[in-house]
């Protein structure tokens, strides 16, 4: 009996190490995939050519295991054979350090990579299907009620006098309903109540710019750039976390990445209108502003000596999201200290072919926000939360005392008129 005991107890044993082992991995693709999107996405894709070469299959390339962590820390202080070439066809764009991963962090990436299965494309005919709008519908169906109640009034009004004059009660013919006073009352109280309200509406929506979408000298797809290829947006946008304005990428941002990439081969990108883009002649435009020859891999000589390659120029692009002069928003406020995501202001950004404005920008839309958003306290028993609030020790003491259950921004002055204007 011992014996059987002891055989159960190695499989049950055994058994509940490969569940363990298989967890494990699990985790470790997860955790992978999220490394990956963090530090590598901006320059790699898993399965093609990108910024940096594809990674799948890096396992047969490299000459060592140990290679591979070497070149990460410090890929411009390897100068074996392999990095050599690798360097050679690749430049001028070499990588950057990532002296900060760990090993296992870097056994979770290339676990993704060799796991890595392209996503499955979407059924034909509902990509970038619109979302249906019943509004005409509901309308036309309003209409019809109504001239069904007309017609049933009228019904009713004939009912009545056959009806009177069966039993003998002669009444007079009946007023037409365009003199019956009831009617044109009902007609001008109508006529007035749409009226002001489409005049109330207009007066608030003077200077608002909802669903603004202005064209742009480049067609720039988000959905392509944020989206597909997954880049950050703070590679881009840098100054939202770290000052007032978000900023607009120079020319030499984009140039990072399209100095390797010369032509678009993702999925065929489609306007709102549905017209097609030529993704490849976009390329093209940008290599014009940037005075870049893709031929010879080179900028144009700078032959007048004025610091910038001869055909150069800034991208002209024209503004999408205004607030008025008087209105003070500071991007850093929102995004590092209040921890806002982008999609919080400007909706799923990742999946707009060409940017607009997502929401209107009023005051009263701050104000709702400000009024409905938490703020995360520092708490220095478990090092976690925002310092930029410690000194609002009341409120801490009195969320921890329960005398409330958390802390919005207007409790903290966020509704103030001097936070905003100046």
């Amino acid at each position: 009996m011992s014996r059987y005991r002891k055989i159960t107890n190695k499989t049950l044993a055994s058994l509940l190490f490969v569940l363990l082992v298989s967890l494990n991995n699990t985790a470790l693709a997860a955790d992978g995939e999220a490394l990956f999107k963090a530090n590598c996405a901006n320059c790699h894709k898993p399965d093609a050519d990108y910024t940096g070469p594809a990674l799948k299959g890096w396992s047969a390339r490299i000459p060592s295991p140990d290679w591979l962590y070497k070149w990460v820390a410090n890929p411009t202080g390897q100068t074996d054979p392999y990095a050599t070439k690798l360097k050679a066809k690749w430049a001028p764009t070499i990588m950057t350090a990532f002296a900060g991963l760990k090993k296992d962090e870097i056994d979770g990436i290339m676990k993704y990579i060799d796991d890595y299965q392209p996503p499955a494309a979407p059924a034909k005919g509902t990509e970038g299907a619109p979302e249906s709008d019943n509004s005409l519908l509901f309308g036309i169906l309003t209409l019809v009620l109504a001239l069904v109640a007309f017609i049933l009034l009228q019904v009713n009004s004939n009912l009545r006098k056959l009806t009177d004059e069966k039993d003998g009660i002669f009444r007079g013919e009946p007023v037409p309903f365009y003199r019956n006073k009831t009617y044109l009352m009902a007609a001008v109280l109508l006529l007035f109540g749409v009226g002001g309200y489409m005049t109330i509406s207009a007066a608030i929506g003077l200077g608002r710019m909802k669903n603004y979408q202005p064209e742009q000298p480049i067609y720039y797809s988000h959905k392509v750039h944020a989206g597909a290829s997954q880049i950050s947006c703070l590679y881009c946008h840098g100054g939202s976390q770290d000052s007032k304005h978000a900023n607009i990428p120079s020319v030499n941002v984009c140039m990072n990445c399209h100095m390797a990439i010369k032509e678009y081969k993702g999925e065929p990108i489609v306007k709102e209108d549905g017209g097609s883009v030529n993704g490849t002649a976009e390329i093209q435009k940008l290599y014009s502003y940037a005075g870049w020859n893709p031929a010879t891999k080179q900028y144009n000589p700078d032959n007048n000596k004025d610091g910038i390659p001869d055909g150069a120029k800034p991208i002209e692009w024209v503004k999408v999201h205004n607030l008025p002069d008087h209105v003070y928003f500071n991007h850093s406020q929102h995004v590092k200290v209040g921890k806002q995501v982008c999609q919080t202001c400007h909706g799923n950004i990742q999946e707009m072919p060409e940017v607009y404005q997502f929401a209107e920008l009023s005051m009263g839309w701050c104000i709702n926000c400000h009024r409905e958003s938490k703020v995360d306290f520092y708490n220095k028993e478990t090092g976690e939360g925002n310092k930029f609030y410690s000194i609002y020790e009341k409120f801490h003491d009195d969320i921890k005392n329960h005398k409330m259950d958390s802390v919005t921004v207007e409790k903290i002055g966020g509704t103030e008129c001097q936070k905003c204007h100046y």
